[in-house]
């Protein structure tokens, strides 16, 4: 089995969902950091998801949740890891258009 750490980046997210990261074919994929900043001259709110691909369901990691200008908001990380199986995807949106850049970092097992 081997283990790969990897960043996914998406800069200025706004109102349309962007997927940051999907696990690919064949990997589970330990999400072992994900930081959103807000980019834009005043604050915005965000919203986080989890498409678990094999459940059909996504809910929310965070709701609304608001970055103050020049801030940013630390989604995982720390003592909080999420695990995504083979198609399962991170998926972020703003509430401003172009406002909000994304860093997630996984450790990928294949």
């Amino acid at each position: 089995m081997a283990n790969v750490f990897k960043n996914a980046v998406s800069a200025s997210v706004g109102t349309s969902a962007v997927d940051v990261y999907t696990a690919g074919s064949g990997v589970t994929a330990t999400v072992i950091g994900a930081t959103v900043a807000n980019r834009h001259s005043s604050s915005i709110t965000v919203d986080a998801t989890i498409t678990d691909s094999s459940a059909s369901v996504t809910p929310f990691i965070v709701k609304e949740a608001p970055i103050g200008t020049g801030s940013s908001l630390v989604l995982i990380g720390g003592d909080q890891k999420v695990v995504l199986e083979t198609g399962d995807k991170l998926t972020i949106t703003s509430n401003t258009a172009s406002s909000a850049d994304v860093i997630v970092s996984v450790l990928e097992s294949t």
